[in-house]
């Protein structure tokens, strides 16, 4: 049986919507996975999203080519339905992913300042100089 445009087109509008709620639920491991300090399980979730992102990017790229069967068919009738679910899938996906991206610029951030901390390993106690002064302080010297 040859599958028409329309269920090859309602076919790729579900898979690229199955895929958009997978994204959403790997940005959802990442961030726990940050919250948790736990790096294997980022790791992870970073390699299903590329993967993930790559096919998401394929089958944008066949729903919208001009002149594809796909494109080419008006909307049936359970096709709004599924696009109404394909936005709201969207939508939760672009807020993860700003959530995901303040997190990781926040954590970045976090990271410079302790490899700065760990980098003055040679601090030394030194001697504070002056008139009746004698306290010991700490000093990291870059």
């Amino acid at each position: 049986m040859i599958a028409t445009p329309v269920e090859d087109r309602n076919g790729k509008l579900g898979e690229y919507l199955e895929h958009l709620q997978s994204m959403a639920l790997e940005l959802e491991k990442s961030i726990q996975a940050i919250a948790d300090n736990s790096l294997v399980p980022l790791e992870d979730s970073v390699a299903h999203q590329q993967v993930l992102a790559s096919r998401l990017s394929e089958l944008a790229r066949d729903l919208s080519q001009p002149g594809s069967d796909a494109s080419a068919v008006s909307a049936a009738p359970g096709d709004e339905n599924l696009m109404q679910q394909v936005r709201g899938a969207a939508e939760k996906l672009q807020t993860l992913n700003q959530n995901y991206a303040a997190l990781l610029k926040h954590s970045s951030h976090s990271v410079g300042l302790m490899v700065s901390l760990f980098r003055c390993y040679r601090g030394q106690m030194q001697e504070d100089s002056g008139a009746g002064l004698n306290q010991q302080t700490w000093s990291c010297q870059g």
